[in-house]
C-alpha cells in the first residue's frame, strides 16, 4: 500500500515518476487565466487565518459544505472564522475521490509543512499551525506567488475597470511577476439584464464615446481595448451559456441597442442577433491585435434564484449545461474563417460530453503560422479532477495534437490554487509514462522533454506572444 499523498502522488510506473521529475515538477507556473485580485497584489495582502485564504470566497468549498449539510450561517453567515473553518474540516473526510480533497492537502502540504490529514478532530491543531505560519512574512500574497515560481499572470477584467492596481503593480520594480490584465466583457454582452442600459451609460464615462447604438458601442468597446492593451493584455475571455450564431445587418443592430437603451425587453431573437454581431465584432478586433479569444461555455448560471437573490453570483449555486448547438459554433467559426479573422481561440466547455465536438471542430479552422490556432483548454470547474483532466488529456490525444496543448490554468480566487498545476503535472506525467511504458510511445527523452516542458509552460508562452524565457 502507497502511504497518502507521497513523493509519488499519482505517479505509479518508473517513467512516469522519472518525466515527474526531470521535466514537470520544476517547471514555472504561467496562469493564464484566474479570478484573483490584483489590488491584493499591488498591496501585498497578509491574512490573519487559514479561514481567510481559503474559504473567504471559495463557492467550491461552500457548495460541499452545503451538500455536507452545513447550515449557510457557517458558509457565508456571520459566525465566527474558526467555527467555519471547522465545519470544512467536518466536511472534509467526506469528499473521497474529490479533488478538493487532494487539492487541500496539497496546500497545506506545500505552504504550511502539514502532513497530516484535516478532519474535525485535527482541525484546531491545524487552524494554529497554519495561523501561525501566515503571520511570517513569507506568506503575503507576493511571497506566495514568488514561492509557487509563478512568472505570469492574467486577473479578470472588466471593460470599465480602471486597471489602477495592474499600473501599481508594472511600476514596482521590487516585484518581478507579471500581472497582466484579461478583457472580460460580459457585462457587455448579457444585453437583456436589468443593468445593461446603466452599464453603457458607464462604459460611454470611461471611453469617452457616447453609446447610442451598435456603431458607437464598437467605438466605445475599441477604446477600452486600446486602453487594455496599453496595459499589456494580450488575452480576452467571454462567458456565454453557449455559442449561438444568429447574424443580423448593421442597422438591425444599431436598432437593437437604441431599443434597449430606452429600457424596453428585447426577443429571444434579437438577444441572439446582438450576441452574434458582438461576438464576431470583437473576434475580428482580437485577430488584429494578435489577442487572443478564450470562451467558456457550457453553463447554467445561478440556478438557486432565493440564494442568488441573498448572495449574488458566483456562490456556488452553477451547473453543468447539456445544450451547446456544435452547427452554430461551426457556424461563427467559418464566418471568421471567410474573411479570414479566426483569431487564436480556445474553447472550454463545462459539459466534458463537449470534448470531442470541441477538437474535431478546431481540427476544421487551424491556419499557418500559429499551431493549434482554435483549440480545446483545460478542463474547467467541475472538470479539473483526475478522471476529468485525465479525460480531456485523451481526447485532445485523441482528435488534436497533445504536444502543442497550453496546459494547466487555476481558475481560482485564492493565492495558494497554485499547487493545481503540480495535481495536473502528475496526471500528465502519468498518462505520458503508461503510454511510453505500454509501448504506445517511444521512449525518447528529447521528445518527451519537449513535449513536457511546452504543457507545462513553453507552449503558452509561444501561443499568447508573452515576454517571458522559455523553460
Amino acid at each position: 500500500m502507497k502511504a497518502f499523498m507521497d513523493r509519488d502522488f499519482l505517479l505509479s510506473t518508473d517513467t512516469a515518476k522519472r518525466l515527474y521529475r526531470d521535466h514537470a515538477e520544476n517547471a514555472p507556473i504561467l496562469d493564464y487565466h484566474c479570478h484573483i485580485n490584483p489590488q491584493e497584489i499591488a498591496e501585498d495582502r497578509r491574512f490573519e487565518n487559514i479561514f481567510q485564504v481559503w474559504l473567504g470566497g471559495d463557492h467550491y468549498k461552500w457548495r460541499q459544505m452545503r451538500i455536507n449539510g452545513v447550515p449557510e450561517e457557517y458558509i457565508t453567515g456571520n459566525r465566527p472564522e474558526r467555527e467555519k473553518f471547522q465545519k470544512w474540516a467536518e466536511t472534509l473526510p467526506k469528499l473521497i475521490g474529490n479533488p478538493l480533497y487532494h487539492w487541500s492537502h496539497l496546500e497545506l502540504r506545500k505552504y504550511f509543512g502539514y502532513r497530516g490529514y484535516l478532519n474535525g478532530d485535527t482541525a484546531e491543531e491545524v487552524w494554529q499551525l497554519c495561523n501561525e505560519k501566515l503571520r511570517s512574512p513569507s506568506m503575503s500574497v507576493r511571497n506566495i506567488i514568488k514561492a509557487s515560481n509563478v512568472r505570469l499572470i492574467c486577473t479578470t477584467d472588466d471593460p470599465i475597470d480602471s486597471l489602477e492596481w495592474h499600473k501599481k503593480i508594472a511600476e514596482d520594480p521590487d516585484f518581478e511577476v507579471q500581472v497582466l490584465p484579461a478583457f472580460r466583457p460580459d457585462k457587455v454582452t448579457n444585453i437583456e439584464k436589468e443593468e445593461y442600459p446603466e452599464y453603457l451609460r458607464r462604459l460611454s464615462a470611461c471611453s469617452g464615446i457616447e453609446i447610442r447604438d451598435f456603431r458607437s458601442l464598437k467605438e466605445a468597446l475599441c477604446r477600452r481595448l486600446d486602453y487594455f492593451q496599453s496595459l499589456g493584455c494580450v488575452v480576452t475571455d467571454h462567458a456565454l451559456r453557449y455559442i449561438m450564431f444568429s447574424p443580423a445587418s448593421e442597422p438591425e443592430l444599431d436598432e437593437i441597442v437604441k431599443k434597449r437603451l430606452r429600457g424596453e425587453q428585447l426577443s429571444a431573437a434579437e438577444a441572439a442577433a446582438y450576441r452574434t454581431g458582438e461576438i464576431l465584432f470583437l473576434a475580428r478586433e482580437y485577430n488584429k491585435r494578435n489577442m487572443v479569444f478564450q470562451i467558456h461555455f457550457g453553463c447554467i448560471r445561478d440556478n438557486n434564484a432565493a440564494m442568488y437573490e441573498k448572495l449574488g453570483a458566483d456562490s456556488g449555486f452553477d451547473s453543468v449545461d447539456n445544450y451547446a448547438p456544435a452547427d452554430q459554433l461551426a457556424a461563427l467559426l467559418n464566418e471568421l474563417s471567410r474573411t479570414a479573422d479566426i483569431p487564436k481561440t480556445i474553447l472550454y466547455s463545462l459539459n466534458p460530453c463537449d470534448n470531442a465536438v470541441i477538437n474535431s471542430l478546431c481540427g476544421c479552422f487551424c491556419e499557418a503560422p500559429v499551431k493549434n490556432r482554435v483549440t480545446q483548454g483545460a478542463a474547467w470547474w467541475f472538470n479539473d479532477h483526475k478522471e476529468g483532466m485525465s479525460a480531456q488529456l485523451k481526447d485532445y490525444a485523441n482528435l488534436s495534437a497533445l504536444g502543442n496543448f497550453n496546459g494547466m490554468l487555476t481558475d481560482s480566487r485564492s493565492f495558494l490554487s497554485y499547487t493545481r498545476h503540480d495535481y495536473f503535472r502528475r496526471i500528465l506525467c502519468e498518462l505520458l509514462g503508461g503510454w511510453v511504458e505500454n509501448g504506445e510511445y517511444p521512449d525518447d527523452e528529447r521528445s518527451l522533454s519537449d513535449i513536457l516542458r511546452g504543457i507545462c509552460f513553453n507552449n503558452a508562452v509561444r501561443y499568447f506572444d508573452f515576454r517571458l524565457s522559455e523553460y
